[in-house]
């Protein structure tokens, strides 16, 4: 037990020691690490303060059963480390360089609640996983990647996935895929972020993104020093007159299936834009989340096949895999290409072989293929069951957007209205939703950037037709079986 005689702060020490008796039923080999372990966390914790003498090596080992030189070891290692301080013949106390670690306070408010029902759009079926054809795929990459290729790869990612993935964006998304210019990334939001960097090199200072759109473009390009300026949309995508107007000279744009509205960009607006980047020597991003999945027709193709040079590409797993994958490309124009490879070194100096290595045999052998189709069927038959279940419950709401894609918007009757008043009854009762009205770009009075005034009357606003008083929702549906869907449109419906 401790002992009396140890001098100043013993009563300190004695608050501490019974932190130490595990040390004493620890297997031998581990008794020094279990000491060690003990004391930095007694130090760490403020258990033992500043200024405490700690009994010499000889008391402590007879205290816990332990030989002497593991004590002294522990203390030795512990000086070194700054955590404890000695002086030959003086004894051994606990140094002054330790900031003790403050608990979190315990909060008052009740930890939020799990919805019953989630339709935050974004989400796709993790459990569509394939998980067997993922590991026989991760089994045949392990044992058939060379050693070399295990070194510092290429930044802009693994040859043969790189190849695979020119051949697969060419022949279902109509891209221009050069593997040259094929770069591998963690997901979209790197390939924003590279392109971001790269554009704030060559002197611009915004980009301009659509509103509504997703809010996280903006977040990204703000991380690299970058403004974002909201541009309408109407019916057939960005307007062009705003863009023009913006002063800007890129772009971030979904076109075959835009977020949040669910339309594409018609053709002679995909030629405005086009033109629109030609004069301004300017450049579109095309962020293609979600172009695989069309459930009515065939998707429509990439805008980037119509001007390589003019458009850079960029796409990801995250919808057709799972997101926690982190494996995504970007298609770049040539002229960028060098200064993107440059700061994807620079940033990480390039994704996981192995796992580049898996996703090229998982495409080579037609395992992403037969993913997107089951894909496909699954968020079709949710996508019917969540209109099906709309018309049975939700009496006068509206679908709008082309079928395609993980999410849809509905208009409600101005009966569930306001809109305030009715996302609270309707946390309330269980569900997680996400109002259109979230996905505005806010105006920033005096924002040189953004064009003045109403859109002109040749392209009014998306929501023009649409009366104020009706409640526009963004429903994610590809996460939830279908009797969730129903369930969760029932409860919508009584809300």
């Amino acid at each position: 037990m401790p002992h009396d005689d140890e001098g100043p702060g013993t009563a300190l020490w004695t608050t501490a020691w019974e932190l130490l008796l595990p040390t004493a039923s620890a297997p031998p080999r581990r008794r020094g690490r279990v000491l060690q372990e003990a004391l930095r966390d007694a130090v760490r914790s403020g258990r033992l303060a500043p200024g405490t003498r700690l009994p010499s090596g000889r008391a402590l080992a007879a205290d816990l059963g332990v030989s002497r030189g593991l004590v002294t070891e522990a203390y030795e290692q512990l000086t070194a480390e700054g955590y404890l301080h000695s002086r030959r013949g003086a004894g051994t106390w606990v140094g002054g360089a330790v900031r003790a670690t403050v608990p979190p306070r315990p909060t008052d408010a009740p930890p939020a609640g799990v919805p019953l029902v989630d339709f935050t759009p974004g989400t796709p079926d993790l459990s569509l996983f394939p998980r067997a054809a993922w590991s026989a795929a991760h089994r045949r990459a392990l044992g058939r990647l060379p050693h070399r290729t295990l070194g510092y790869p290429d930044p802009r990612g693994l040859p043969e996935l790189r190849a695979e993935l020119a051949q697969l964006l060419t022949r279902r998304r109509g891209v221009v895929a050069d593997p040259q210019r094929v770069v591998v990334c963690s997901g979209v939001a790197q390939a924003m972020t590279l392109l971001g960097f790269t554009l704030r090199a060559a002197g611009h200072r915004a980009v301009a993104v659509e509103d509504p759109g997703s809010p996280e473009h903006a977040q990204l390009f703000a991380a690299t020093g970058l403004a974002s300026v909201p541009v309408p949309l109407d019916d057939e995508g960005p307007d062009p007159a705003a863009l023009a107007d913006s002063g800007v000279r890129a772009a971030v744009l979904t076109p075959s299936h835009q977020f949040p509205s669910g339309i594409s960009v018609s053709a002679p607006r995909r030629a405005q834009l086009l033109r629109w980047a030609r004069a301004a020597d300017g450049l579109l991003i095309e962020d293609d989340y979600d172009g695989d999945f069309r459930y009515d027709r065939a998707p429509v193709g990439a805008l980037q096949g119509l001007d390589p040079d003019r458009v850079a590409y960029t796409g990801s797993v995250s919808k057709s895999l799972a997101p926690g994958l982190r494996l995504g490309w970007l298609v770049v124009p040539e002229r960028l290409t060098a200064e993107v490879v440059a700061r994807k070194r620079t940033m990480d100096l390039g994704n996981p072989v192995l796992d580049q290595a898996l996703l090229a045999d998982f495409i080579a052998r037609g395992d992403y293929d037969r993913q997107l189709r089951r894909c496909q069927r699954a968020y079709r038959e949710r996508r019917d069951a969540l209109t099906a279940a709309l018309a049975a419950h939700c009496p006068g709401a509206e679908v709008t957007g082309i079928a395609a894609g993980l999410h849809v918007i509905v208009t409600l009757p101005a009966r569930h209205g306001p809109e305030e008043a009715f996302l609270t009854r309707a946390r309330r009762a269980g569900l997680a939703l996400r109002p259109l009205s979230a996905y505005k770009s806010p105006r920033p009075a005096g924002d040189s950037h953004v064009r003045p005034g109403p859109a002109r009357p040749d392209h009014p606003p998306l929501d023009a037709h649409v009366r104020p008083d009706r409640i526009r929702l963004v429903l994610g549906y590809a996460h939830l079986p279908p009797s969730d869907l129903t369930h969760g449109i029932r409860l919508l419906g009584e809300v």
